[in-house]
């Protein structure tokens, strides 16, 4: 069966908002405005029932997640095994450990033996530096100069949550620092690089795998059977240790074990914009009007940008934020650490998607019409 090359045809449209029907560019316009608009008193009311119910939650005595981790950490670094030391905590926490993926693998707490917090630290800003500035080179071919250092500077700012001294204890955050380093310095000629930094992410938190099959997919597309085989080898080996992990979990399980709700949360966009406000600075240094349309331009900004870098950007940010959206329960928030800090570079290429939209309107029916067929 031939895999369509959906990354060529992407490709061969450089700016693809540009080349959009009229009555396309029209309705994105329209939306974009729209939901920019809408999105303020949104967030607002879901963020504002959103902290109240935490509060509630914290007063009852609920754990928070980093306070668990460090105990886990605690007893694994004095020769515990993890997953007695896991289940356990999260038992007298009243966490759930059915179905095992609620008990976090056990990467985290081995590698914080070595590294320490402390090392996590260093490990989170130099991902942080390196999503920064390879997100120049990484424009380079498509962009502006100032278009490229605004990415960059808008990627360190939405990324500022790397150098919480607690960065270590948290799964998501590194996640995401990796997959964002990952994203940025993938090179067709020298893919390898963004393949350790994608597994990594992986063998942290196992949501990184949507990031790692949209690779392979991008891959078998191109026909680029190598890259696609490597890809596929760490897939392989993902599902090995998860098998591995799921093992230890239900050996160590108890009859009166919780088991979790669901993953069926259908929040909807507010509860994302209320999740991205809460782990980047936004929330905080922002009046609450201005947040949340910066928090949608991104994704407009990125799809913008055209090529198989503006596509892999598009459909990883576009499709994580929406499954975010269906699946996440309201304490699942912090997920959208995932696609920090690179998804903030997105915001420096609005104004370019914004240039091009208008274009397509401007330009006549037919020649507009032509443009997006011959692509």
């Amino acid at each position: 069966m031939k895999v369509p090359d959906f990354v060529g045809w992407w490709r061969a449209m450089d700016r693809p908002l540009r080349r959009l029907p009229r009555w396309a560019a029209a309705v994105l316009l329209v939306a974009t405005t729209a939901l920019c608009v809408w999105s303020v008193p949104a967030e607002y009311r879901y963020g504002h029932h959103a902290v109240a119910v935490n509060k509630a939650r914290l007063k009852r005595g609920d754990r928070r997640d980093m306070d668990l981790y460090r105990t886990i950490d605690q007893r694994v670094a004095h020769g515990e095994s993890y997953w007695h030391a896991a289940l356990a905590e999260q038992r007298k926490s009243r966490y759930p450990t059915r179905p095992f993926v609620a008990v976090r693998p056990p990467t985290l707490a081995w590698a914080t033996m070595l590294l320490g917090l402390t090392g996590w630290l260093v490990v989170a800003i130099g991902l942080w530096a390196v999503t920064v500035f390879g997100t120049i080179p990484f424009l380079k071919r498509r962009t502006l100069v100032i278009e490229r250092l605004g990415a960059a500077a808008a990627a360190g700012a939405f990324g500022t949550v790397d150098f919480i001294k607690q960065v270590g204890l948290s799964h998501e955050i590194l996640a995401g620092a990796f997959l964002s380093a990952a994203l940025v310095v993938y090179r067709p000629r020298h893919w390898w690089p963004a393949l350790i930094l994608a597994a990594c992410a992986l063998a942290i938190r196992e949501l990184a795998l949507p990031f790692v099959l949209l690779w392979a997919l991008f891959a078998a597309s191109q026909r680029r059977w190598r890259e696609f085989a490597a890809v596929t080898a760490v897939v392989a080996l993902f599902a090995l240790g998860m098998a591995l992990h799921a093992q230890e979990v239900m050996a160590q399980r108890l009859p009166g074990d919780l088991r979790s709700p669901g993953w069926t949360g259908m929040q909807g966009l507010p509860f994302t914009l209320y999740g991205l406000m809460s782990v980047t600075p936004l929330g905080k240094n922002l009046p609450y009007w201005l947040g949340p349309p910066l928090l949608l331009l991104p994704m407009l900004g990125w799809a913008a940008l055209g090529g198989r870098k503006g596509l892999f950007a598009t459909l990883w940010f576009g499709g994580f934020l929406l499954a975010v959206s269906l699946f996440a329960r309201q304490e699942n928030f912090y997920w959208l650490s995932l696609v920090l800090p690179a998804y903030g570079a997105g915001l420096a290429l609005a104004p370019r998607a914004i240039y091009d939209l208008v274009s397509a309107l401007r330009r006549p029916r037919r020649a507009a019409s032509a443009g997006f067929q011959a692509a």
